[in-house]
């Protein structure tokens, strides 16, 4: 028996692999499936199921493509109603894989189609639980993300979670393994520790949700107290998941065309393509297209993209540093994004070289900075989420979190400097691009962010723990 945990650090999210006797399952596949595919064929193993756990919000999930490339049958628990082809199991059905064994246990709650897989050894004895996004590590899956799919409402959902928890989970073994969907950075729940294998026993000792004199009410009550409002592409990826999508190879057929400075204009002109480029933040600030938009690839690239771009069909067109334009294909892809038109061929340094027009972001140190706060009436902002402000900040500065930030143009001056920072840079120049293409171009970025500011003298609030908040 094989279990590998296949996991995608900018989606925070976990794939599993299992083989046993020649024999193979998914579960929660990335829309890429080559990778499981090469490793079948390396392990000389026949993908037989693959197992979904529910309709992913967060991202497109491979089981189409994967069950299409193999002739694996795609297999979801209990009230799961996809428009292609699915075994819908029965709770407590159980499959063969080699001399292994997989059980059904549904538990609805964060969906009502939520399923968790128990995996049995050859022996019969439970091993571990792929629970999807029904149990995470220190927390369970929101709520909130299939209220509108009918008549049920954040608190009932709240309850089947309490209800799936005590009733299939918390009865197993103490030292059966806990592989979840997602770690720490996820936006499908809100307290996830950033370990991504645990045993059930320590899970009942730590994550709050397991705790065994909880009663109902109070369980609603916290899993649903603090919850912010769930990105904007989620719903798309839902019924994407449920309904089909397009081939990835398509996808990264249309998306890895090379292009020419004129012919990258000119879609930016015709199509009313973002421009956008992944590149790292002091490489945008140095220089970049005007109006394009800065999300870059070494960073939380794919979550903040389906956070800030709200349309899925958008076009988009890639500024990228060399060799990282499938990757950047594919990161869009893997939230929905399909409609790559192609990447800048050569880079911005190609736009320089055919004399177009460049823009750039003045940003200083933190020591420059500490320096300029010491003049009267310094305008700060600081885009980093409630709960990072409320923890710690400079004093005077205004919070304007970077997925608000369209709620809060009118506060940015138009004419007067101002200064910009998040907790590394990564968000702030986010921002910085936008407030360019929104007309504001008298910023200052401040390197590093708040990770630097907070070594210098400049006044902070006290420190306060963000568990405590």
């Amino acid at each position: 028996m094989k279990i590998e945990q296949i996991y995608t650090g900018c989606l925070a999210q976990g794939a599993y692999y299992i083989h046993d006797n020649g024999e193979a399952v998914i579960i929660d596949p990335l829309r890429e499936v080559k990778p499981y595919i090469d490793a079948a064929k390396k392990d000389n193993v026949k993908i037989k199921y693959i197992f979904e756990t529910h309709f992913h919000a967060d991202f497109v999930s491979g089981h189409i493509t994967l069950a299409e490339k193999t002739g694996a049958p795609i297999i979801y628990g209990p009230n799961a109603n996809p428009k292609f082809d699915a075994i819908i199991a029965t709770d407590g059905q159980e499959f063969k894989v080699g001399s292994l064994t997989i059980r059904v246990l549904h538990t609805p709650g964060h969906t009502m189609e939520s399923t968790t897989y128990l995996l049995l050894d050859e022996e019969g004895k439970e091993h571990a639980i792929f629970t999807g996004d029904t149990l995470f590590l220190g927390d369970v899956g929101r709520p909130d993300l299939a209220q509108k799919s009918g008549s049920l409402t954040i608190e009932d959902l709240a309850g089947y979670s309490y209800d799936s928890l005590r009733n299939k989970i918390m009865p197993l073994p103490d030292d059966i393994l806990v592989y979840p969907a997602h770690g720490a950075g996820s936006a499908c729940g809100k307290n996830m520790m950033k370990e991504t294998v645990d045993t059930l026993g320590n899970q009942k000792k730590m994550n709050y949700a397991l705790r065994h004199d909880m009663t109902k009410e109070e369980f609603i009550k916290e899993v649903t107290d603090g919850l912010a409002a769930p990105p904007a592409y989620f719903p798309h990826n839902v019924r994407l998941n449920k309904e089909g999508y397009e081939s990835i190879d398509k996808v990264l057929s249309q998306g890895s065309k090379a292009l020419s400075p004129d012919e990258f204009e000119a879609i930016a002109n015709e199509t009313s393509a973002i421009m956008l480029d992944v590149r790292k933040p002091h490489e945008y600030a140095q220089g970049h297209i005007p109006n394009s938009i800065f999300i870059g690839l070494d960073g939380s690239f794919a979550p903040w993209v389906g956070e800030l771009i709200i349309d899925i069909a958008q076009p988009i067109i890639l500024i990228t540093p060399e060799g990282r334009e499938s990757e950047a294909v594919t990161r869009l892809s893997r939230v929905g994004f399909d409609n790559t038109l192609g990447f800048l061929n050569g880079g911005i340094e190609a736009w320089k070289d055919s004399g177009k027009e460049i823009d750039s972001v003045e940003s200083i140190t933190a020591t420059q900075f500490a320096d300029d706060s010491k003049q009267m009436g310094i305008k700060i902002f600081d885009v980093r989420k409630p709960s990072e402000y409320t923890s710690e900040h400079v004093l005077n500065a205004e919070n304007t979190p970077l997925s608000k930030l369209n709620d809060h143009l009118a506060e940015f001056p138009k004419e007067e400097k101002f200064h910009i920072h998040c907790a590394g840079g990564y968000r702030s120049m986010i921002a910085s691009s936008i407030l360019k293409a929104r007309g504001y171009h008298n910023m200052i970025d401040v390197q590093g962010g708040f990770g630097a500011i907070r070594e210098t003298d400049i006044p902070k609030t006290d420190y306060v723990c963000p568990s405590t908040l």
